[in-house]
């Protein structure tokens, strides 16, 4: 059965929120920038360059080599995370936890030297490759 008496307790903390979150927007509303004029209204959508005008446009298409090595970082930021949460309780786990984690960081070493391998971490200018059986000739030009 549910112990009914922490909900008055409860409700107050939900009703104070609510209060909380009404004056917070009431007080941006009423202190907001709001002005008469055009060219301060015009100057509150422009995006803010340190004081200097922008020109051209602030979209940038970035190469799709950008979002993969932020994929790669999330993925072994996280993993990063799984381990240094298994370090605190080390002595808990015993074996098992120790062989998990060791396992976790096989998969995730494999993963690393698979992506390393495929080239999925070179960014710049692929080097000329050049073939066993060419001439010096062929390959100064």
């Amino acid at each position: 059965m549910m112990d009914f008496s922490d909900l008055g307790f409860l409700s107050v903390y939900g009703f104070a929120i609510a209060v909380l979150i009404v004056c917070m927007l009431l007080l941006a509303a009423v202190t907001g920038t709001r002005s008469a004029r055009s060219a301060r209204r015009r100057s509150l959508f422009m995006p803010f360059e340190s004081g200097i005008i922008p020109t051209g446009s602030a979209h940038l298409r970035l190469p799709v080599q950008y979002y993969l090595i932020a994929m790669f970082f999330v993925i072994f930021d996280v993993e990063a995370a799984f381990v240094f949460a298994w370090a605190t309780v080390v002595t808990k786990t015993g074996w098992v936890g120790y062989w998990s984690v060791v396992t976790f960081l096989a998969f995730l070493a494999l993963s690393l030297a698979y992506l390393w391998r495929s080239g999925a971490l070179e960014w710049g200018p692929h080097p000329r490759q050049i073939s066993p059986n060419s001439t010096i000739e062929e390959q100064v030009q």
